[in-house]
Order: structure tokens, then sequence, then C-alpha cells
């Protein structure tokens, strides 16, 4: 008996809109661009909810600063670890990261548990009324994304924001998740390119020390909306790794780096475009 769905997801019945974050290569910064897109939403003042579906590299609780949380489940399910934003907006996030012991354990896995871990994340989880759901996916066109799609065949998804480098090996490899999406029909909200050059952190000056412009000449190729590039920023890496002695919310602090511009333009481009909400 197949675990696929024949009608939309009851715990996601009050989420307005659903966003994959998806890559066809590894290392891409993928989990960057979707901590960067919910504290962008978050200060634009939305609700936000965060799941994290890359199995076998759970990165977002120690990118939200939530290493040290853990996920309590209710009577009707589990409950997202909630993060601080001081009236900006709301963030939760859940996370397989929260059911380790320690951030090193490897997750071997064979596809089912896999599948099966990947519909009770979309199932089991109480998320409440949200307006953006943001789902962090692993690398490549594997069975995780089969399950995926299989699982929000109902949910009506908004699409999916493609994330690439401008390098040429990265670009090929992510021509595969365009073609992928277009098989399960996910609509293609746009292209961004990460690592788009280096921010100095000394003068601000930006050097494209990857080059420059594979995700726009892929974006024109495929004939679909290119969203934006964003730079390395060591400051965005600081502020992940020392949010201990932070004084200010993640999301405070986030607002106060200069990337955080870069992706407000990014960000803008997609609420541009009116996405109509699922309830």
């Amino acid at each position: 008996m197949s675990d696929e769905p024949s009608e939309p997801i009851a715990s996601l019945k009050k989420v307005k809109h659903i966003i994959l974050i998806l890559s066809g290569k590894g290392g891409v910064g993928k989990s960057s661009v979707t901590t960067q897109t919910a504290l962008t939403l978050c200060n634009v003042g939305y609700r936000v909810g965060v799941l994290d579906i890359d199995l076998t590299g759970p990165s977002l609780p120690r990118m939200f600063g939530l290493e040290e949380q853990s996920i309590f489940q209710s009577t009707e399910g589990w409950i997202p670890v909630p993060v601080e934003t001081n009236g900006a907006g709301s963030l939760s996030v859940i996370s397989l990261g929260f059911l380790l012991n320690d951030r090193s354990n490897s997750v071997v896995w064979r596809g089912p548990k896999k599948t099966a871990m990947i519909k009770q994340f979309m199932v089991d989880v109480q998320w409440g009324e949200l307006d953006y759901l943001l789902i962090d996916t692993p690398p490549g066109t594997s069975d995780e994304h089969i399950s995926i799609a299989e699982q929000l065949r109902w949910s009506n998804p908004d699409g999916a924001i493609i994330v690439t480098t401008p390098q040429n090996v990265a670009v090929a490899d992510v021509k595969k998740e365009i073609n992928f999406c277009r098989k399960v029909n996910f609509n293609i909200i746009g292209v961004v390119e990460n690592m788009s050059g280096f921010i100095c952190p000394h003068c601000s000056d930006c050097t494209n020390i990857f080059s420059s412009g594979g995700g726009k000449e892929l974006a024109k190729a495929y004939e679909i909306p290119y969203l934006g590039n964003i730079p390395i920023d060591p400051m965005f890496v600081e502020m992940i790794e020392n949010q201990s002695s932070n004084q200010i919310t993640l999301v405070e602090a986030y607002k106060k780096l200069s990337i955080s511009s870069n992706f407000q333009q990014i960000i803008q481009k997609v609420l541009d475009k009116k996405l109509e909400p699922r309830c």
C-alpha cells in the first residue's frame, strides 16, 4: 500500500505558502539561503516555519543557534522549536538534528527509513498558522525528493527557489534539479546565485573569486526568473558562529549586516509575484 497521501496534509492546513529550497549539488549554501530567507521574511513581519529535510546533513539547528534544544511532542504531534525574534514576525524550526544526541553522528539509513521520516516530518508537525513554510531539502534528485513530491502532491506548494554557485560544475548539476521540478510539476519561483563573490571584511569590496554570472545564464537558458546573487560575507559566518555572545536576537543581528540588503531585494522579487495563498 502506498504512503502517498490522497488529500492535502492536515498539519499544513493553516500554512499560506510553502516554498522549497532546492539544488542539484551539495555545498552550494542551500541551508544558508534557507536561513537568510527565513530571517528576511521575519524582518518583514511574517510568521515563518523552517523544515529541515536534509537528513544526512541537518545543519539548521546550528544556523539558528538551537543545537541544545529538543523537539517536544504533544497529543497532536511534534511542536516546532521557536527562535526568539523580539516581535519581528515569528520563526520556528523542525530538523532531524534535534533528534540526534551528537551533531557529529552520521545518519546511515536506507531509502524506506528516509521516506518514513520525511512523511513523519510532513504529517506530524503542528505548525499552526504560518505565512511561509520553507523546506530545506537534500542535494540531488534522490529518493528523498521523490518522497517530498509525493507528500506535497495535494498540498499545492508555491514552488521552489533553486540555488546554484557561479561555477560550471555546479550549474550543470542544478540543470538536473530544474528538470526534476518540471517532471514533478513543481513551479520554479526563481534562481539564486550564491557565493557570487567575496565581501572583504575590511574594505567591503566584492571580489569574484568563483567567477560570476552562471546562475543568471542558467535562468536565461531555461526561461525562469533570476532572483539575484549573494556574495560570501564573513560577517554572516561570524554572526552564526557567535550567537551565544550576541546581545540581540539573530533576526536583529542579521538586519544589521550589509548582505541583508542583497537578500531583501531577492525576497522582494518573490513577494512581488503575489503568490496565491493556499488557505
